[in-house]
């Protein structure tokens, strides 16, 4: 089976950052999540905010949409590197792309 370019990309970035012990989330444009309790969550490397609701908040990510879902959510903080999230966080999960729940 032939493997694409993306996957033998990702693959020797990979060891690129291994071997210079560089991060890996920069090295291969992944998005960094910080969960601290249930009460806040650090996301680094965002694409940008898709939708805002006290009940759930979907950011953009390189890796895919990001879907976080709780009560009482709210954005401290947004730039253009960091998304940061106050609030009950219940539940955290990846969409598919294209997938619209």
């Amino acid at each position: 089976m032939k493997e694409g370019k993306q996957a033998k990309r990702g693959r020797f970035r990979a060891k690129v950052a291994d071997f210079f012990e560089l991060p890996s989330e920069i090295v291969l444009d992944l998005p960094r999540l910080v969960l601290t309790g249930r009460q806040r969550l650090l996301i680094e490397n965002h694409r940008g905010i898709r939708e805002y609701a006290k009940d759930l908040i979907r950011l953009g990510t390189p890796a895919g949409k990001l879907k976080i879902t709780g009560a009482d959510l709210e954005i401290l903080v947004i730039d253009q590197e960091q998304v940061e999230i106050e609030g009950r966080i219940d539940h955290i999960e990846w969409e598919e792309r294209g997938e619209e729940s």
